[in-house]
């Protein structure tokens, strides 16, 4: 069975930034827990839609600017709501802020999909947000077109002094981006379509897909397979990939957790990101520690 790297995530909806610093300086204390996380909305996507929510990068600066040691980033960000190069400029000041501890969780972000994708019941909630901010939906095909755009935007912006892109969907003449990361952000890619699985397995340092109740063992294990065929073609070595869940805590039945982690860890999965749901109890870095993560280390080898 796999050891199992944690990470915690903190859902910026319905909660506010003082509630969110508390848990961040906290588990930033906590050695076990190894990374933090926030996720990308402008608006609730479960509830009522005029619930308060905070923007993730903005939001991830703050938190990056009052912790020392997690490695942080955003699980993951929308590609539909900054303009590639935007986004790198602002990756690279987070990654400035936080003295080079950025991980970029990366996704397609909303595209025209059928209710009920994802495991979350009902209309897709894409559609609410981004007709709210003004942001068009893509298909499917055009997301995954722009993110390996927004991915080779990204390298050539950490890496070259100067260049040019000129890509089907963005163009850039001149970019100059400075500072640079410390050192190249790994790149997590999150998502579990077949396409979305190529760029991972073709560009990816992590991958990360919704776990339990959103997607079921079963479908963890077929996706993880079908990664592996993508880096067989592809030449690259599986192994390569850290293989990331995202799991909802619970907090009245932690044997539940663990005994899922734990199937996790059976099925190859290296990386579990505990996703906290508000409001968070009390001290609950230390509980996380005591309940879910000091029993599984147990049972996991070092």
């Amino acid at each position: 069975m796999t050891r199992i790297r944690f990470g915690v995530k903190t859902t910026p909806m319905r909660v506010g930034y003082q509630d969110i610093l508390r848990v961040w300086e906290e588990i930033d204390g906590l050695p076990e827990i190894e990374d933090a996380w926030l996720w990308d909305h402008l608006m609730p996507i479960n509830g009522p839609a005029d619930g308060s929510i905070l923007e993730g990068w903005t939001l991830l600066a703050a938190l990056a600017a009052r912790t020392r040691r997690l490695r942080l980033g955003l699980l993951v960000t929308s590609n539909r709501i900054r303009e590639p190069a935007v986004l790198g400029k602002i990756a690279s000041t987070v990654d400035a802020i936080s003295g080079g501890r950025l991980i970029m969780g990366l996704g397609v972000g909303g595209t025209r999909q059928p209710p009920g994708t994802g495991g979350i019941p009902g209309p897709n909630p894409a559609e609410a947000e981004y007709t709210a901010y003004g942001l068009p939906l893509v298909s499917p095909a055009e997301g995954l077109q722009r993110l390996a755009e927004t991915i080779t935007i990204l390298e050539k912006m950490w890496t070259e002094p100067e260049f040019d892109f000129h890509g089907k969907h963005y163009t850039l003449i001149g970019n100059h981006n400075e500072p640079k990361p410390a050192r190249r952000p790994p790149l997590l890619l999150g998502g579990w379509g077949d396409r979305t699985l190529r760029l991972v397995a073709e560009y990816a340092d992590l991958w990360n897909i919704p776990g339990p109740p959103h997607n079921g063992l079963d479908v963890i294990i077929d996706r993880a397979r079908v990664l592996d065929e993508h880096c067989a073609a592809l030449g690259r070595d599986p192994a390569e990939i850290t293989r990331s869940v995202q799991l909802i805590v619970n907090y009245d039945n932690p044997v539940a957790t663990r005994r899922t982690v734990l199937e996790l860890a059976g099925a190859g999965i290296t990386h579990v990101v505990l996703s906290l749901r508000a409001p968070y109890p009390i001290e609950v870095g230390a509980w996380l520690s005591e309940q879910i993560i000091a029993p599984i280390r147990e049972q996991t080898p070092a």
